[in-house]
């Protein structure tokens, strides 16, 4: 049994897709036996503090949870976090340590191993690699961390290509995001009348449905525009089964002033706190919709395709590695988003059967390439990975 320290900039119940897969992986470390704990910071907490850790008991295992309070820039709350590391390692010798997301985490993990001979795992999930590539002074240190690494994932095979095409490593592993497709699945008819009418969708309505944090890079504007596009030939929402960032605020309350009609079909959820919850919403959807300007592996496009939802999104990331144009989904261009409401007008003129169909066979692929049993196995050949190459872990 290895003691692994997870370094991850959210962790449940924070939001988001990082914490998402955080969380899962977390737990799939810890049912293969593995010794965890988590490093993670919250916004909730004064500057510098560390709140008590949080024990949490799960199938494989005790789980403990650091959280830590973030100061104004990271260059205070790096070497603060070094500080915990470095307690952590004294209190119960650190046999790994894995950075979820390249920057702040990945780059933590590899210095820290660097200083104390730790194998380490690094893991790029979504559009960390895009982040760090362009903003002047990131491309060093995204480079320094990627070669140091003594074993890289990646989410999908194109931020492998990217990861590779940085760092020059031929023996990047890919790590794809996985789906709990016994909870993510097809809602009986019945059970969804209720919640229509409590969210106040009218029984004509058709639903477009969008899950997670939307703001621009998710494809918000897009997002907007389509529905005003197809209300012009049928009712319909936009359920947003998440929330909203400031910027995605004030984004809405202009979109409000020049269409105010269409603004009041727009629906938000809020923060869904259970999956339960996040299924029965997607259950509600006759569309769902990922127009993404950039990603990793979306985990909400995962979610809906266990669904059966029939999906629209771009070919963004990983995308295309998950949806078959016209098999499991349809994939536009992201140069031509702005042709999502016809999209979807021709999406809702195929016969149901039709869409139906291709509902099953985004499930069938969810099962057969995204199971939780996938990521275990992975899991195992990453570890494997990391201690042929330094410590035997």
């Amino acid at each position: 049994m290895s003691h692994i320290v997870f370094l991850s900039e959210r962790f449940p119940p924070d939001l988001g897709g990082v914490a998402r897969s955080a969380g899962r992986i977390v737990s799939s470390l810890t049912t293969l036996g593995h010794s965890v704990e988590v490093v993670t910071w919250s916004r909730y907490l004064p500057p510098g503090d560390v709140a008590p850790p949080e024990r949490v008991e799960t199938a494989g295992g005790l789980l403990s949870i650091h959280r830590m309070g973030l100061y104004r820039h990271w260059d205070g709350t790096m070497p603060h976090t070094l500080n915990l590391l470095d307690w952590l390692n004294h209190d119960h010798p650190i046999d790994v340590v894995w950075g979820h997301y390249l920057f702040p985490a990945g780059f933590l993990a590899v210095w820290f191993g660097q200083l104390n001979h730790c194998p380490t795992i690094v893991s790029a999930r979504g559009n960390d690699v895009d982040r760090a590539v362009f903003p002047p002074g990131d491309f060093a240190r995204l480079q320094w961390t990627l070669a140091h690494a003594t074993q890289l994932t990646a989410v999908s095979q194109d931020m492998a290509k990217k990861v590779q095409m940085v760092c020059e490593r031929n023996d990047v592993i890919t790590l794809p995001n996985t789906v709990d497709a016994d909870l993510f699945c097809v809602a009986k008819p019945d059970s969804n009348k209720v919640l229509r009418q409590q969210l106040g969708i009218a029984d004509h309505e058709t639903v477009l449905g969008f899950s997670g944090e939307l703001r621009e890079k998710k494809g918000q504007r897009f997002l907007l525009q389509a529905l005003t596009q197809v209300l012009e030939t049928r009712p319909a929402c936009l359920l947003v089964m998440g929330e909203l960032r400031t910027a995605a605020q004030s984004l809405l309350q202009t979109f409000a002033l020049d269409h105010p009609e269409a603004a009041e079909r727009v629906i938000i959820t809020g923060h869904l706190p259970t999956p339960e919850e996040v299924v029965q919403h997607l259950n509600l959807c006759d569309v769902y919709l990922q127009p993404s300007l950039w990603e990793g592996m979306p985990n909400a496009l995962l979610e809906a395709m266990a669904c059966e939802r029939c999906c629209i999104a771009s070919d963004a990331g990983g995308i295309p590695e998950v949806i078959t144009h016209g098999e499991t989904g349809f994939l536009l261009m992201r140069s031509q988003l702005h042709q999502l409401g016809h999209a979807i007008i021709e999406c809702l003129a195929l016969p149901h059967e039709q869409r139906q169909k291709i509902g099953q066979q985004a499930r069938q692929h969810v099962q057969a390439k995204h199971g939780l049993n996938t990521e275990a196995m992975m899991l195992k050949t990453i570890l494997t990975a990391g201690s042929r190459q330094t410590l035997d872990i």
